[in-house]
């Protein structure tokens, strides 16, 4: 279990500072079956989970759903057959937090 997973995420405004280069090398090895993926000039979290039918991806997709919506910070998810890509990055900020860090580990706990 990775310390991220334990931590709140913090009210971020624009403005925040997204991760610096050092942060991010150090929170990628917390979660490391993630990528960094830059979507339109963003720099995202992104993670693709299988599963073994579309029922199962579903019910991830929820329970992805309900922690965002529990810590009021919400990703990207798409949904497919046997599927589900979670992609987290701060909108404030236009790039990445320590929150998106925290919830792709919080998210990776939702598989136990």
């Amino acid at each position: 279990m990775s310390e991220l997973s334990q931590m709140k995420c913090e009210a971020c405004q624009a403005g925040a500072p997204t991760v610096s280069d050092e942060e991010l090398a150090q929170l990628m090895r917390e979660i490391p079956d993630w990528s960094t993926p830059v979507h339109d000039g963003v720099m995202q979290l992104e993670r693709v989970y299988k599963f073994k039918n579309f029922k199962l991806a579903w019910a991830f997709s929820n329970k992805v759903a309900e922690l965002a919506e529990a810590e009021f910070h919400h990703p990207g998810i798409l949904l497919e057959w046997g599927k589900v890509t979670v992609t987290w990055w701060t909108h404030a900020i236009n790039g990445l937090h320590k929150n998106d860090f925290i919830m792709a580990a919080k998210t990776d706990q939702l598989l136990d």
